[in-house]
């Protein structure tokens, strides 16, 4: 493990961007939080940049809740909520059991499905709507958003297509999301605790980049209308897939 004083300059300026762009997606482009996942696990190693990424994400969560707290309930959170525990369950047990190697490799798969989801989410979403809204849909759902947030903090594509599954209007979209990611996000700290990939030196990193969180925030939510989303989308794709495959393959 690195020791903070040895992280040089380009390093620091690389993972602050990585939180800016993950505050910078809580306000309205979640697929900038692909980045953060690329660029940390590329910085920290994949198994590792697993846990510093997650109190980062509560950050995220705790202040961004209040803004869109009022669009749900938490009935509206069980239904997707328990199945996602077990799947975080399934998640901790599969991360534990790899190497760091391994865990990349991993991390770079879940990133590549997760882009394919985020596009036929875009792209497809007459043909998405149309999908029966069932009890193994749900299943299917929270299971897979356990397993890969617990596995690489990446499920936002995933509960994406589950909402336009059930037709949720915008602000509700983002009311249950709120609720549901700080929730799950909580839950995921003592497993990833139990793998010692939350630690202090995980924690002293997190302060640090914390700048960047709040950073993100603040320009997301001053500038987000300006941005052109359709070609912002298309850099982010083309960004996300070139970096996913790197994992994946080397």
């Amino acid at each position: 493990m690195i020791e903070i004083s040895e992280i040089t300059v380009s390093h620091w300026a690389l993972a602050l961007l990585g939180a800016f762009s993950l505050g910078f997606s809580k306000t309205g482009f979640p697929g900038m939080a692909l980045v953060n996942v690329l660029i940390m696990a590329e910085l920290f190693g994949a198994k590792q940049s697993v846990g510093l990424i997650l109190p980062l994400l509560i950050v995220c969560d705790v202040t961004v809740f209040p803004m869109f707290r009022r669009h749900a309930t938490w009935s509206q959170v069980w239904p997707i909520l328990i199945p996602s525990c077990i799947g975080i369950v399934g998640g901790y047990f599969l991360l534990g059991g790899i190497d760091n190697s391994t865990a990349r490799k991993s991390i770079g798969l879940i990133i590549l499905v997760m882009l394919v989801l985020q596009l036929v989410r875009g792209y497809k979403q007459d043909f998405l709507k149309k999908l029966p809204d069932s009890e193994s849909f749900r299943w299917g759902s929270g299971l897979t958003i356990g397993i890969s947030t617990m596995m690489a903090n990446a499920a936002g594509p995933v509960y994406s297509i589950y909402a336009l599954v059930h037709k949720m209007p915008k602000m509700e979209f983002l009311g249950i999301g709120a609720r549901c990611f700080l929730l799950v996000n909580i839950i995921k700290v003592p497993f990833m605790t139990d793998l010692d990939i939350i630690n202090a030196w995980s924690l002293k990193m997190d302060a640090l980049l914390l700048p960047g969180i709040f950073a993100g925030i603040l320009v997301g939510r001053r500038v987000i209308d300006r941005i052109p989303q359709k070609a912002f989308e298309v850099l982010l794709y083309a960004f996300s897939g070139i970096a996913g495959v790197r994992l994946f393959m080397f």
